[in-house]
């Protein structure tokens, strides 16, 4: 049972995916809207707070990387789930870059689907919990608000980089597994292959560290994982 109802927001032109995944969705207890293009739902998520953006990425108007972009600029930081049509490795990753916090890519099945819209929002809870802020070099992190600043600025993280990074934090000086990283962070009903720690890594490594190829916070351990040090 969902204690305090979340609201949905289904980015989506292709009428028979929108209402499966907005049926789907309702029948799990959670609130849905639908936006049927890239304007339509940039507007809808700048309007009101959502828990979660699922957004397409072949949409009229305006594409999803724009519409991720866009929210990002303007400083929305819901999670959003990409649903993308596309195989190349390279359009997920863009995605991931422009903001996102995971993708599925179609055909997908609803039961995939409901795990990832599931661990995203156990993900953004976690992280709400434990320690409010923690501070290390020049960066300060609060946990609550979902804010990070790096030399007084803010910088942006997804909901996923947070789960990762407070886990580490909550780890400090232990090294972690990347299977650790997948069942906490991920969940175990979610599958993901372990070098997708990595990709995650690398985001938040460019974020947080002063020099992201020689990384003083998120240090690698060969074959086995990462430890964070302060």
């Amino acid at each position: 049972m969902i204690n305090e109802i979340e609201h949905i927001l289904v980015i989506e032109d292709e009428e028979s995916i929108q209402m499966a995944l907005v049926d789907d969705l309702k029948l799990e207890g959670y609130e849905v809207s639908g936006a049927n293009d890239g304007l339509e739902g940039l507007s809808a998520a700048k309007e009101r707070r959502y828990n979660l953006i699922i957004l397409d990425i072949m949409l009229p108007s305006m594409d999803g990387f724009e519409v991720c972009k866009q929210l990002r600029r303007a400083g929305v930081t819901t999670p959003i789930l990409i649903l993308t049509a596309k195989t190349q490795e390279i359009d997920k990753i863009l995605g991931l870059e422009l903001g996102a916090d995971d993708y599925v890519t179609k055909p997908f099945s609803p039961r995939e689907l409901l795990a990832r819209v599931k661990a995203i929002l156990r993900r953004v809870k976690q992280t709400q919990q434990g320690v409010d802020r923690y501070r290390f070099g020049d960066v300060e992190v609060d946990f609550e608000k979902h804010e990070v600043k790096k030399s007084g600025q803010p910088i942006y993280l997804t909901a996923l980089e947070f789960s990762l990074l407070h886990f580490l934090i909550m780890q400090k000086h232990r090294v972690v597994s990347r299977d650790a990283l997948l069942d906490t962070v991920w969940g175990d009903e979610v599958s993901v292959y372990p070098r997708t720690v990595d990709t995650h890594i690398a985001h938040l490594r460019k974020k947080i560290e002063d020099d992201a190829a020689n990384p003083k916070y998120i240090i690698g351990v060969r074959s086995v994982g990462y430890t964070f040090t302060d």
